[in-house]
């Protein structure tokens, strides 16, 4: 390993224009989230300081510099996140015997990330665009930036349209630049690689490099427009359609002169339809398409002139979700302007970031690339930093998860994005013909999600045998049982049962008791576990508490409450949290009594017999368990006291309103519940979860479920 100092700064440049360094820089601060708590990214030179630099905006948006993910953008603002225009950096840069001298300008744009160093625990400076006035030179440029930052340096190179050769030259030339400049090169990813050389790619460069060398496909979604920037590009005005349809992306373009019977079967899946104003009727047959199982789904309908349909034909167009948009140019003038955009990655661009994000953890050794940048360790433990060490961990054993309510639009685009991240094997439960209509329709893609339909699935008749065998002793028969497991529910958990997947989470459409009841009748709880408990993931500013029982017990008895502290300070270590219990009372030690407190201080009593080498306070109130000051004055020489990571709570009624509470006004992320005490883990959404939510769930899961051996292979017949 190389000997150079550690670093609060990495430095990232390409070669040439477009080589795709959003997608890299994008990966980075995945890496980053682990392990740093205020990650921001700055721009030395940008082209239009009136425009919102994209890169920055994306990665803003993604990574406040709290450390937030999808945070509110915290700390440096837009404008501290660039440095100079091209005019001013010029400006700076002096004429010494007919030679430019650039010491002004580095002066500068270092003491400005000096100033983001002050405020934040890493700078990811992102070089410039290969657009400027003198492009041959900015390599250099950028080389002695990231010299004079002291900043290691990763080197973006694009392998598009180029073969072997080409790229091996191009990477021989950009090392010998930053080596001349006495850059410390940490790693070379080449990107947007021609999907057909790429192991051609790898395998030449890695033979001549000195340092690590990754190789990216070329993907064409992450370089395609989506509805919403065709929509800003054409000053549209959306007459009908929202949410995720306006950041599907568009496929290609068709402009509808003809009858619609000569449209129809031009279309293609992404296509954006351009039509003149007065063709409303092309528009209500194009909108229909999308409707069918049989004809591919639009991107959306552009209707020039400024043509606005009246209140009855919106109410035709509005059944399909797709987008019509009315945009003033003509349609000659339309084209024109389409033809010369390019598409971003933009925030709003959900499958665009997670098909980006994904590729980057496929084609990247994340953990040679985290200690090549040899990143100082940190205590902290942001919201940011837990989920990307959550996603890491499932992606290292990947095990099989079921997801019964294919039906539900969130499951399918939660589906879509665990594909694109690779965090598991995932097993859609439905029809189908019908799960790939809805995705269709959609525009999701489930990629290698696999479908099983529990009405005639070849499993059907095993699971029905297993369920009968288990609740035989409640006069259940194999037809009543094969009844049974016609129930997407009820065929996931006996999936998880027999081993023919790892976990399953529910709970989208479905009640909690709908999805533990199941799991009860035929997983049933572990090993000197009596009953099930919810635990959540409390994810605060800076580290993380966990909260049990905030789901499933009312009113756990002592030995309950004892169990249920042994298993949340073991769900705790299985994420990564070193438990230091706390059993919450509304009394601290000895100073209270009566039947409540009574209670929780048998139940520390049965925790410190079972566990003796757990840290364990108890009863102790809320403040005393999580405030340093509070605590020594409480309960003195105690190790838990103002330190508790795992806080159980006596009841349901307090866990559950505590959870709430501190998530609202500590503004914690509450990830949960994670059902605990199950043989094989089952974990239950809340109705009103969002997409990230279930990633999030399906996550933890599959670590859960890396406790166990994995599942077999699922038969052909079971498809």
């Amino acid at each position: 390993m190389q000997g150079w100092p550690v670093s609060q700064t990495l430095y990232l440049t390409s070669t040439e224009p477009d080589a795709g360094k959003t997608v890299v820089a994008l990966g980075v601060l995945d890496l980053l989230a682990r392990s740093v708590r205020r990650p921001v990214v700055f721009r030395p030179i940008v082209a239009d300081p009136a425009a919102p630099d994209p890169l920055v905006e994306l990665l803003r948006e993604r990574y406040a510099a709290d450390g937030t993910d999808h945070g509110t953008g915290a700390g440096p603002g837009a404008a501290d996140a660039t440095g100079l225009t091209w005019e001013q950096a010029s400006a700076l840069v002096d004429v010494v015997d007919g030679g430019q001298d650039p010491r002004r300008l580095v002066a500068a744009l270092v003491q400005q990330v000096d100033r983001l160093r002050a405020d934040a625990d890493f700078v990811l400076v992102v070089g410039t665009d290969f657009t400027g006035p003198s492009p041959a030179t900015e390599l250099d440029l950028n080389a002695r930036l990231a010299v004079n930052l002291g900043a290691p340096v990763l080197t973006v190179l694009s392998g598009r349209g180029k073969d072997v050769g080409a790229v091996a030259a191009g990477a021989r030339e950009a090392h010998a630049v930053l080596t001349a400049a006495g850059c410390t090169h940490v790693a070379t990813v080449v990107n947007r690689a021609e999907p057909d050389r790429a192991g051609e790619v790898a395998a030449r460069l890695r033979a001549e490099a000195e340092e690590p060398v990754y190789v990216l496909p070329e993907m064409p979604v992450l370089s395609a427009l989506t509805v919403d920037e065709v929509i800003t590009a054409l000053d549209g005005t959306v007459v009908t359609g929202s949410g995720p349809r306006l950041s599907q992306e568009v496929a290609g373009y068709l402009v509808g002169a003809g009858y619609l019977q000569t449209v129809l079967p031009l279309l293609g899946d992404g296509t954006l339809v351009v039509t003149h104003g007065d063709r409303i009727d092309l528009a209500v047959g194009v909108a229909a398409a999308a409707l069918s199982p049989d004809l591919p789904t639009p991107a959306g309908v552009v209707l020039t002139l400024g043509a606005t349909p009246d209140a009855l034909e919106v109410k035709l167009l509005e059944p399909s979700g797709v987008p019509v948009v009315s945009t003033p140019h003509s349609t000659y003038a339309t084209m024109h302007l389409l033809e010369g955009l390019h598409g971003q990655l933009r925030p709003s661009s959900a499958r665009k970031v997670s098909a980006a994000r994904g590729a980057f953890s496929a084609g990247v050794d994340v953990d040679e690339l985290h200690d090549r940048i040899r990143l100082a360790a940190t205590d902290a433990v942001t919201p940011a930093m837990f989920n990307a060490r959550l996603l890491a961990r499932a992606r290292s054993a990947r095990r099989t998860v079921v997801l019964p309510e294919s039906g539900d639009e969130r499951v399918l685009r939660a589906t879509e994005e665990l594909v694109n991240l690779d965090i598991a094997d995932l097993v859609l439960l439905g029809d189908p013909d019908e799960v790939a209509g809805r995705a269709h329709q959609l525009g999701v893609d489930l990629g290698v999600a696999r479908v099983v339909d529990p009405a005639t699935s070849g499993l059907r008749e095993e699971l029905a045998e297993h369920y009968a065998r288990a609740r035989a002793h409640k006069g259940v028969t194999y037809e009543a049982a094969l009844e049974t497991v016609g129930d997407p529910t009820y065929f996931g958990t006996l999936m998880v049962a027999t081993g023919h997947a790892d976990g399953m989470v529910s709970g989208a459409t479905h009640t909690t008791a709908a999805t533990i009841r199941p799991a009860l009748e035929v997983i049933r709880t572990a090993p000197g576990v009596s009953k099930v408990s919810g635990a959540f993931l409390m994810c605060l500013r800076d580290h993380v508490l966990v909260f049990a029982d905030c789901a499933v017990n009312l009113d756990p008895t002592a030995e309950e409450l004892a169990e249920i502290a042994v298993t949340t300070a073991a769900t705790a270590s299985a994420f990564g949290v070193d438990p230091r219990v706390a059993m919450v009372s509304y009394s601290t030690g000895t100073s209270g009594a009566g039947v409540d407190v009574d209670k929780v201080r048998s139940a520390t009593e049965l925790v410190a017999a079972r566990r003796p080498d757990l840290p364990l306070a108890g009863p102790i109130q809320y403040d005393a368990a999580v405030d340093p000051a509070t605590g020594r004055a409480k309960l003195p020489d105690n190790p838990v006291a103002g330190r508790a990571t795992v806080l159980v709570f006596p009841d349901l009624n307090t866990g559950n309103t505590t959870y709430k509470a501190v998530q609202r006004s500590a503004g914690a992320v509450a990830v949960g519940p994670v059902l605990q005490g199950l043989r094989r883990p089952v974990n239950d959404l809340s109705r009103g979860c969002t997409v990230a939510d279930i990633v999030s769930t399906v996550a933890i899961t599959a670590v859960q479920a890396q406790a166990h051996e994995p599942a077999r292979e699922l038969a052909g017949a079971a498809r």
